[in-house]
C-alpha cells in the first residue's frame, strides 16, 4: 500500500481500454492475484472476440487493475478482474465495477453476472458491498481445482424492492452471505 494513502480516500485512477502494450502489466497482476492464471494467448483470444472488452485502471502511468468482460444482448458478463495486490483496498476495484454498472441501461442491458470461486471470500465480500447477490452454485465449475463457483448478479433494479420489508425470498447462498455480515 502506498505510504500517503488515507483509508477513506480512493486512489484516483484513469480507466481506459486495454491496449496491447498493457499486457505485460496485466499478466503480472494476473500472476500475483490468482493461483490458476490466464495465459497471454487466452487473454488475446478472448479480446479478439467482437463482444469482449478489456479495460485497465491506470495510476501514475502504471496499470494497477484490469477487467475483461463480454457484452451480451441483455447482460454484461465479467470474465476476469483483478487489482494489483499493493493497490487493493483503495477504491480502485469499486471504481472499475462502477464503470461497468454505468454501462447498464433501462432499455437494454439490465444485469451484470460473474462467477467467483467458492474459496475466494475476499471477492465474494467485495461484490456483496457492490450490491451483487449470489443467485446459484455451479458444481465443479473450476476444473483446475474441482471447485464450485458462486454465480453473482447485479441487477439494475433489485427484485427485493417488490416485496414487503423482510419478506423477500432468500436462497441458501444469500443466507451464507448474510451470515458473513454478522461476523
Amino acid at each position: 500500500m502506498s505510504l500517503n494513502h488515507h483509508p477513506n480516500q480512493d486512489t484516483m485512477v484513469q480507466i481506459r481500454w486495454l491496449i496491447r502494450r498493457d499486457m505485460p502489466e496485466v499478466l503480472r497482476i494476473e500472476e500475483e492475484s490468482f493461483e490458476y492464471t490466464w495465459t497471454e494467448e487466452y487473454f488475446l483470444s478472448c479480446l479478439r472476440q467482437r463482444n469482449c472488452i478489456g479495460m485497465v485502471a491506470e495510476h501514475n502511468h502504471q496499470i494497477v487493475g484490469f477487467m475483461i468482460y463480454e457484452l451480451h444482448k441483455s447482460m454484461i458478463q465479467v470474465l476476469n478482474f483483478a487489482v494489483a495486490p499493493e493497490f487493493r483496498q483503495q477504491g480502485i476495484g469499486r471504481q472499475m465495477v462502477q464503470r461497468v454498472i454505468d454501462k447498464l441501461s433501462q432499455q437494454r442491458r439490465r444485469e451484470i453476472v460473474l462467477e467467483v470461486r467458492e474459496t475466494n471470500l475476499s471477492a465474494q465480500l467485495f461484490f456483496r458491498k457492490m450490491d451483487f447477490r449470489a443467485v446459484s452454485v455451479l458444481r465443479n465449475y473450476f476444473e483446475d481445482a474441482g471447485e464450485d463457483a458462486y454465480v453473482l448478479q447485479y441487477r439494475m433494479e433489485r427484485a427485493e424492492q417488490d416485496f414487503a420489508p423482510g419478506l423477500a425470498p432468500k436462497n441458501r447462498i444469500s443466507n451464507y452471505f448474510d451470515a458473513s455480515d454478522a461476523a
